[in-house]
């Protein structure tokens, strides 16, 4: 079914192409117009490959029991239906990777011109999206999802240039989780900057968010850093490419044991814990990790607000705790800093796409 495009007066944030229901912000919205004509503002990418939230990654391959064509058949439902990459379960998305198609009238992505690589750094949740090619290229198998079709971005998407000496699935990883290494130094350096570096462990130190965080961190002057991963081989990796001070096996699920790890680590709790990893039931851990006036910081979708915030309650801490944004100035530039320096990101990164078969 062909949508039409909306009466709405064009937006910088992109009410005009919400379809349902009426009145709500893009993210918050059930369906999207995804027509390909440009409106005032508005830019035109050709998609050429999606990297799926972990977390919605995640939800489908449990729901489908790992059957690559059920989760491609969902992928496909659900862009079709809803105009755009928004999965109902998890409530998130990812983002995308093209080429720039056309620019709108009066669009003030001046630094645009067409055929420049792009990639998009908000969530495909607020992205109106078409798929042309039914995703014929992709097994359903891994988060990286090549495919053909179009997006439109908005005056106020955030969106950079893929950089010409990265691959662009290396680069494409990379920017899926900029914000949680910004983010990350942001909150080291304050500890930093008022004479005190501090110890910063990272849930889930091995992951793509995880990893950066833990680099991020260390650059930014932190006293000592603890990786925490679920299984040996995690673990193995990560001390074998050097980039936290410790690494710890624990379940995040497992609140005392993912506490008791942290303190055998660095001998006290964190000042800054950070959660990085997918799965739900990790709050009342990094609760217990932190210590008395530290900060946790939440870069995980699967984080429950009211068991995070009940559960400091009940355990009487005196912890600051943060919902990671996905967006802090300067959070690419970052990115791709640490993931040209810091051999071990660069290692990390590069041999796990390889094994998906990306590189």
């Amino acid at each position: 079914m062909t949508t039409t495009p909306s009466a709405t007066p064009a937006s910088p944030v992109g009410l005009h192409r919400v379809l349902e229901p009426r009145g709500v912000l893009p993210q918050a919205a059930w369906k999207l117009d995804a027509s390909p004509e440009l409106q005032p503002g508005e830019v035109r990418v050709r998609v050429h490959r999606l990297n799926l939230d972990a977390a919605s990654f995640r939800q489908l391959t449990d729901k489908h029991g790992g059957d690559g064509d059920a989760v491609r058949a969902e992928v496909l439902e659900i862009v079709s239906t809803r105009g755009k990459m928004h999965n109902p379960v998890t409530g998130s998305g990812g983002m995308l990777v093209g080429v720039v198609d056309a620019l709108g009238p009066d669009s003030h992505h001046h630094e645009l011109e067409v055929g420049d690589p792009v990639t998009t750094l908000v969530s495909l949740t607020l992205t109106p999206l078409a798929i042309t090619d039914g995703l014929a290229s992709w097994d359903g198998r891994s988060e990286q999802v090549p495919c053909d079709g179009h997006a439109i971005l908005f005056d106020r998407t955030i969106v950079a240039k893929v950089p010409d000496d990265l691959p662009g699935p290396l680069a494409m990883a990379v920017m899926d989780v900029c914000g949680a290494p910004a983010l990350t130094s942001r909150v080291v350096r304050r500890y930093v900057e008022a004479g005190h570096a501090p110890t910063v462990a990272v849930i889930g130190g091995a992951g793509k968010s995880g990893s950066l965080s833990l680099a991020a961190a260390r650059r930014a002057k932190a006293a000592r850093t603890v990786g925490i991963v679920p299984v040996q081989r995690e673990a193995d990796l990560l001390a074998r490419v050097g980039i936290a001070d410790e690494v710890a096996l624990a379940d995040a699920r497992d609140p005392v044991a993912l506490s008791h790890a942290i303190r055998a680590a660095l001998g006290v709790n964190a000042d800054i814990v950070v959660v990085c990893v997918d799965v739900p039931g990790c709050e009342h851990g990094a609760i217990l990790s932190c210590d008395d006036g530290g900060t946790i910081i939440f870069f995980s979708m699967a984080t429950s607000f009211a068991t995070a915030a009940l559960g400091a309650e009940g355990l009487a801490a005196d912890v600051t705790m943060l919902i990671g944004n996905g967006f802090t100035p300067g959070h690419a530039d970052l990115a791709f800093e640490l993931l040209r320096t810091d051999d071990g990101i660069r290692t990390l990164f590069t041999e796990r796409l390889a094994s998906e078969g990306h590189l």
